[in-house]
């Protein structure tokens, strides 16, 4: 058993230099991206695990820390919350309101989120043209929609 501790941690004390050469590897930013870098195979395991036991990743995609980008008020972690609520938010949005869309409002800093919720509302159709339309094009046209209507005052998407 100590051996195998050892072993674990002398994985952590070499590697630990290489987690400032590049980006995080499949198990995202956080803690784990930090110690373990982007190594390939079985070591992302290790970084999810630290994420998650951490609580890391989600604090650094708040705060911009952790390998994690330029904190909330980015377009890219506006974009990353659409991919990972699509769901919920095609049902929000098609209601035009709902939990998902305050917290899309409030993440990419919008005045109000009722008027988000109607303003994405009314462009559902060029949003969600299909259901098997790709993330990317869902983002790229929530983002374009909140950033085109200038009374929603979204200012935290550059």
């Amino acid at each position: 058993m100590r051996k195998l501790i050892f072993a674990a941690s002398a994985a952590v004390l070499l590697t630990a230099p290489l987690a400032f050469a590049g980006p995080y590897g499949t198990a995202g930013c956080g803690l784990g991206s930090m110690v373990f870098g982007n190594q390939a195979g079985i070591i992302q395991i290790f970084a999810a695990t630290t994420n998650g036991t951490f609580a890391s990743q989600t604090f650094g995609i708040t705060t911009g820390t952790s390998n994690c980008g330029g904190g909330a008020a980015s377009a890219a972690n506006t974009k990353a919350f659409i991919d990972a609520n699509r769901e919920a938010l095609a049902k929000d949005i098609s209601r035009g309101q709902g939990e998902t869309l305050q917290n899309l409002a409030t993440l990419a800093g919008c005045s109000d989120a009722s008027a988000v919720g109607s303003a994405l509302q009314k462009n559902f159709q060029s949003i969600f043209p299909s259901a098997s339309t790709p993330n990317d094009q869902v983002g790229d046209a929530v983002i374009s929609t909140l950033k085109s209507d200038a009374a929603l005052s979204c200012n935290k998407l550059g």
